[in-house]
This record gives structure tokens, sequence and C-alpha cells, in this order.
């Protein structure tokens, strides 16, 4: 079973859209195992909304919470004990895409950041970065955390409008592959992101 894992150097990066395209892309399952706020609505509709994928391969959330926080703050205002066993990932037909929330040392419990999760798992990550100014750093950072912890990279795939020099830079410092760049859409539908997706990532 292929699976990737889709994070991100930070969060409102533009991640669920890159998740959507992949798993999209790749008629893949979509899988998002801590959904921390859902008003209006989770990434798990964001993505069943993009993808074009049917709806049984939008899979549902180990834990939904309410509360729009960080997961770890976000269990314990609405009561919930996030545990380990219940985040094993989903045996599927065909490749799962998996996203994470927000950052990679977003706490999901008191003991556990989500980058350790990541290891646990073992599969291969998809850092997506920022073209804009401190991305250099907050990417390069992200990259030494996931070697850290020994979880594979798959590659870095930058969102946003083009920054020819931050996306060499990176990918040459990090030693990772470069994925591409997905740029902004001016309209935000399955047709568009298909579109783009194909046009400007390599997938991995």
């Amino acid at each position: 079973m292929t699976i990737f894992i889709v994070t991100g150097t930070d969060t409102g990066i533009g991640k669920t859209v890159f998740a959507a395209g992949l798993a999209g892309a790749l008629g893949a399952c979509y899988w998002k195992p801590i959904q921390a706020g859902v008003d209006p609505e989770g990434d798990k509709e964001t993505v069943a909304a993009l993808s074009g994928l049917p709806a049984e391969r939008i899979l549902p959330e180990a834990y939904r919470l309410a509360t729009p926080a960080s997961p770890h703050l976000a269990a314990r205002i609405d009561g919930v004990d996030i545990r380990l066993d219940r985040l094993a990932l989903p045996r599927v037909d065909g490749p799962l895409v998996v996203e994470g929330a927000g950052g990679l040392m977003v706490p999901i419990s008191e003991t556990m950041l989500m980058i350790d999760l990541f290891a646990h798992w073992g599969q291969p990550v998809i850092l997506c970065a920022r073209t804009a100014l401190g991305t250099i750093n907050h990417s390069l950072l992200s990259i030494e955390a996931l070697r850290a912890r020994d979880v594979p990279i798959a590659g870095i795939a930058f969102i946003g409008d083009e920054h020819a020099e931050n996306e060499r830079i990176i990918p040459a410092l990090g030693k990772v592959a470069a994925l591409g760049r997905l740029p902004m859409l001016a309209e935000m539908t399955p047709d568009a992101l298909a579109h783009a997706f194909a046009g400007h990532i390599n997938l991995p």
C-alpha cells in the first residue's frame, strides 16, 4: 500500500488543498486522523469538495474535535483523551494520503507531538512550504527535525507565488527532492486544482 503523509512548515499554508490535489491525482483514500475545529467545516469536507474523489474514499477522522486549537488543547477542552492505539493507519485498497494537523511540532497530547506520530508510522512525508519570506528557515528546520527522528522525506512541495531562489536553495541545502510548486488558484474547483496539480507538481 502506497502511503504519503502530508505535513507543513506551519499552519494555514495550503497543505489541505495540496492533499486534495495529491489524493485526486493518485485516486487515493484521504484520512485526517485528528481534526481540531469544524466551524464551518473540517479539512475532510474541503478535500471531498476539491479532490474529485468518491465519498467512500474520504475516510472519517479518528478524532473530530470541535475546538479550533492545537489538538492537545482542543482535546482537553472537548473532554477527549487522544490515544495512540486509535491512530493506527487504516488499511485501504490503493494509495492513502494522510494529512497532519498544523506543523511538525504541534502537540497532540501531553506527551506526543505530531512528528512523533509520523515517526511511529514510519511512512514517507511530503513537506509543504510557503514560497514567501521566512520559508528557508522554517523549511530547513522542519527537514532537520524529520531527519532527527528518521522520518523518510518524499520531497518538498512549495505553495504560493513563484520565488525561484527559495525554491532552488531549500531542496539543495536540505538535500530533499523538489516536487514543484502549486500556484495560488484564481478559482477553487476540482478541475482547476487537478489542472494546476498536473501541470506543476511532480509526484514522488
